[in-house]
């Protein structure tokens, strides 16, 4: 690799580590009176709660907390040995713990049938659906069903997955959909007239997740403008973890210039318990309304406890939320039960 690109990745190191001295480990210090943390997590015995990516990271972390306060918690997971060592980690801090795993993988649609049937066959309600899972910034390529990886993944199969458990949540007095975004959705942007990057045209890892993640706040919004149509009490809300520690880059984990970043990551990263607080606020925080936006209040919203915080200009576009809707429909084949009829504006 050239010297300009090691100066470069230097320099950023250099400039994040700069800023953790000067934001003081913001972080890692204990909360200030009125910030929200788990202990102002509701008792959810008798609920039934699903996070997609349930184990490792931000998801890990959040469905922990969730069975450590009494829910039913079932890890929605792809790899399905990673679910296990995960389940078997969180009950070796949590013996009691009513948790369980379920194989689900975003990038294929018949899975994406085949989990919410499984679910819908076991369980008689829904209390919050987390649609965690997702993959970041990674190489062109298209999913099972042809789909570009990324909003394959990180979009389609959450609207799919929503869609097809639709009619439990809206039996479920109170449910919650939590749609995880992120921060580079400012980064983002909807062409659909090459919405895949077909062939990888005009593609870039970073372009591609920002869309998907632009995608995530397009979707949450108007979910929650047909949910209060509709009459139902059933929220649509949205989170994101601001800059955490996860294994979301970890298909670069072979790159020589990745390994510094990842040496470095404890000195400027909050931990994946920190960022999974703006998912479970936005999922059991009984103050949280549809249609909020949680992530971290520090600084650039990369770290710290989590409040309501704005999304871009895009997510609200109007043209933009009714054409993605359609438009995932057409892809996925799904519509929302009853939602299917809600229509205009």
């Amino acid at each position: 690799m050239n010297k300009k690109l090691i100066g470069g990745v230097t320099a950023v190191l250099a400039g994040i580590g700069l800023y953790r001295l000067i934001s003081a480990r913001q972080h890692d210090k204990a909360p200030a009176a009125g910030q929200w943390t788990t202990a102002d997590m509701p008792d959810l015995t008798g609920k039934v709660i699903i996070v997609t990516g349930g184990n490792s990271g931000i998801g890990f972390e959040a469905a922990k907390e969730f069975a450590r306060k009494g829910a039913t918690t079932i890890l929605a997971c792809r790899s399905m040995n990673k679910a296990g060592a995960a389940l078997t980690e969180l009950k070796a801090e949590l013996p009691d713990a009513a948790a369980e795993i379920m194989q689900l993988d975003l990038a294929s649609l018949d899975s994406v049938r085949q989990f919410a049937a499984a679910f819908q066959a076991r369980y008689d309600r829904l209390d919050v659906l987390v649609n965690n899972a997702g993959i970041m910034m990674v190489p062109y390529g298209t999913t099972a069903d042809g789909f570009e990886r990324q909003l394959g993944t990180n979009h389609l199969g959450h609207f799919a997955l929503t869609g097809l458990l639709f009619d439990l949540l809206v039996r479920t007095p109170g449910a919650r959909v939590v749609t995880v975004s992120s921060a580079a959705h400012h980064r983002g942007s909807m062409d659909f007239d090459n919405l895949m990057y077909e062939n990888g045209e005009g593609y870039t890892p970073m372009g591609a997740y920002g869309r998907s993640k632009l995608a995530n706040l397009l979707f949450t919004y108007e979910l929650q403008r047909r949910f209060a149509a509709l009459g139902t009490d059933v929220r649509a809300t949205a989170a994101h973890p601001g800059i955490s520690q996860t294994n979301l880059m970890g298909h670069m984990a072979d790159r020589w210039y990745y390994k510094p970043v990842l040496l470095a990551a404890p000195l400027f990263l909050q931990s994946a318990a920190m960022g999974a607080l703006p998912t479970l606020r936005a999922a059991v925080d009984p103050a949280a309304q549809g249609g909020e936006y949680f992530g971290p209040d520090g600084p650039g919203e990369r770290g710290g406890y989590p409040v309501i915080v704005e999304s871009s200009e895009d997510a609200h576009n109007e043209a933009d939320v009714r054409r993605l809707w359609e438009v995932s429909e057409e892809l996925t084949g799904v519509r929302f039960g009853e939602l299917a009829g809600v229509n205009g504006r």
